[in-house]
C-alpha cells in the first residue's frame, strides 16, 4: 500500500514538473516552421500523417447547416454551448456564394471552441492560452483598421477571410520568410488548431474497436496533435505536449459537455458539429491554399 502511494505520488510530481516545463516553454516564441526545417537537434524529423486535400464541397452540403437541429440544445449552468457553436458556424458561411467566411462569425466561434476547452480543466491552458491570444490579436487587427480611412489597408478588410488574405497580401504586411503578426499567419494558426479540434470531436463520436473498446480523450487529443499541430511544432513541445493528454477528463465528461448522457446520444450530435466544422475549415484551406499561404512561418 505503501509502495502504491508512494508511486502514486512520484506520477503526480513528475506530471507537475512537466506541465510547469511545458507553461514555461510557452511563455517564449517558439518557431512554427513546417517539416521542411526539422533536423536539427533542436527539431528533429518525425514521421507524421498528412492531411488529404479535401474536395470541393458540393452545393447540398452547404444547404445542409440550413436545417436547425433539434438534438443540439442550451446545456444549463455551463460556458460551452455546442447550439451557439453550430450558428456562429454557420453565419461564417453565410457569405457562402463568394466562396469566403465571415471573419467575426469565424471568431465567435472560436470564443465557444476556446470554452469548450477550457472546460477541460486548467491543464489545457497551455493551447487555450495560445489561441486565445490569436483570437485577440485578429480583433484588435479589425477594429484598428476599421476606424481608419486611409492608410496600406483599407476600411472593410477584415470583413472576410478572403478580403483580409487579399488585403493584407496587397499590402506587403504578410512576410514568407519570418515571422510577422499578420492576420495571415494569425488565422494560420487558428486553421490548424480547429483541425485538432474537429479530429478530436471525430475519435469521440466513433464507436468502439473490435474489443469493444473505446479510445480515450488522451488517446484522441493526442492522434489529432499528431495530425494538425505536431508537424508545426519543435520536438521539445511536442513531448511536453504527451503529459496535457494524459491529464484530459474521461469520456463521460466530453458527452456532457454537448448535454448528452451516452455514446448513443452523443454520436449525432458530434456529427453535426463535425459537418459545420468540416464546412468552415475546407473553405478556410482553400483560401490560404490559393494564396500560397499554408506554409508561413
Amino acid at each position: 500500500m505503501v509502495f502504491l502511494r508512494r508511486t502514486t505520488l512520484l506520477r503526480y510530481l513528475l506530471l507537475s514538473a512537466m506541465l510547469a516545463l511545458l507553461l514555461f516553454i510557452s511563455s517564449l516564441w517558439l518557431p512554427q516552421g513546417g517539416v521542411r526545417d526539422c533536423g536539427s537537434a533542436w527539431q528533429p524529423c518525425l514521421n507524421f500523417y498528412y492531411q488529404k486535400p479535401e474536395p470541393p464541397l458540393a452545393p447540398g452540403e452547404w444547404a445542409e447547416l440550413d436545417r436547425a437541429p433539434p438534438l443540439i440544445k442550451e446545456c444549463p449552468g455551463q460556458s460551452f454551448q455546442a447550439r451557439r457553436l453550430l450558428q456562429y458556424l454557420k453565419s461564417s458561411l453565410a457569405d457562402a456564394d463568394a466562396d469566403d467566411v465571415l471573419l467575426e462569425p469565424y471568431l465567435q466561434s472560436w470564443d465557444q471552441l476556446l470554452n469548450f476547452m477550457e472546460s477541460l480543466g486548467t491543464i489545457v491552458s497551455f493551447f487555450s492560452q495560445k489561441v486565445k491570444e490569436k483570437v485577440v490579436l485578429i480583433r484588435e487587427l479589425s477594429l484598428k483598421h476599421s476606424a481608419e480611412a486611409h492608410g496600406k489597408l483599407k476600411r472593410g478588410a477584415y470583413r472576410s477571410v478572403r478580403s483580409m488574405v487579399e488585403a493584407e497580401l496587397k499590402a506587403g504586411v504578410v512576410n514568407f520568410s519570418r515571422r510577422t503578426d499578420s492576420g495571415c499567419r494569425t488565422l494560420l494558426r487558428l486553421h490548424r488548431s480547429m483541425l485538432w479540434l474537429k479530429l478530436m470531436l471525430e475519435g469521440l463520436a466513433e464507436g468502439p474497436d473490435a474489443d469493444g473498446r473505446y479510445k480515450t480523450p488522451g488517446e484522441l487529443s493526442r492522434d489529432a496533435y499528431k495530425v494538425a499541430l505536431a508537424p508545426h511544432h519543435p520536438w521539445v513541445l511536442r513531448q511536453a505536449a504527451e503529459f496535457v493528454f494524459l491529464a484530459l477528463p474521461d469520456r463521460h465528461y466530453f458527452l456532457q459537455l454537448v448535454c448528452v448522457q451516452s455514446q448513443r446520444e452523443a454520436t449525432p450530435v458530434l456529427r453535426i458539429i463535425i459537418h459545420a466544422l468540416t464546412l468552415v475549415h475546407t473553405q478556410t484551406q482553400r483560401i490560404l491554399s490559393e494564396h500560397n499561404l499554408l506554409e508561413l512561418p
